[in-house]
């Protein structure tokens, strides 16, 4: 199984999300594009999360210094992305990709994270948390993906339990659901292989 995890925008839970579900698949893990905390990644704190010796932790097509769009931080490392350049790990192995904020976050002039999708042979897991206007920002991406014909794998709602965000979103949407995460304290090793060992995919 190969999963891409893209987020309805930034800090929404896709780095928790791709935690639950590399340790429930004990699946690879690969990040394409990483900008900014490079000494704290998002590899790392996967890595740092997970109970499994089976997941392998790929390294990242760009590793950008600022906390920005990668467009930007590119700009600041004076690179240009190449989407060409943007290709997935080879591996037998489960594969779970976490791109960077949400689809149309800009890599180039041209190319958004959305570009990575098609060529990484996965299904879209969207991950969704609530706030005003994220029943919009949920909808709008999973219009784009279809419009993509790229195929959704389902949704994963993250934080407080919303119903009336939640299910109408998933009425009008008609994907599944694939499990929620709940407002936790924290997350360690423990809690994200509690939620591993309940979901089904």
């Amino acid at each position: 199984m190969r999963l891409f995890v893209t987020g309805i925008g930034t800090e929404v839970g896709k780095t928790i999300a791709s935690s639950i579900l590399v340790e429930a698949l004990k699946a690879d893990y690969w990040k394409p594009v990483q900008a900014g905390e490079l000494e704290n990644s998002d590899t790392m704190k996967v890595k740092s999360l997970i109970s499994n010796t089976q997941s392998v932790f790929h390294k990242e097509a760009y590793q950008l210094n600022s906390p920005m769009s990668p467009h930007a931080a590119a700009e600041r490392d004076n690179i240009r992305i190449e989407l060409s350049k943007i290709t997935p790990p080879k591996t037998e192995n489960h594969l779970i990709i976490e791109g960077a904020g949400g689809l149309l976050v800009p890599l180039n002039n041209q190319d958004c994270i959305l570009d990575i999708i098609p060529n990484t042979d996965t299904e879209v897991v969207i991950v969704s948390r609530h706030y005003l206007g994220s029943i919009n920002h949920t909808l709008m991406t999973i219009k784009t993906l279809k419009d993509k014909n790229i195929n959704i794998k389902g949704i994963i709602f993250s934080g407080e339990e919303n119903k009336d965000t939640e299910s109408i979103i998933l009425k009008m949407s008609g994907i599944n659901l694939l499990f929620r995460i709940n407002e936790e304290k924290y997350f360690d090793k423990e809690i994200i292989r509690k939620y591993a060992q309940q979901i089904t995919l």
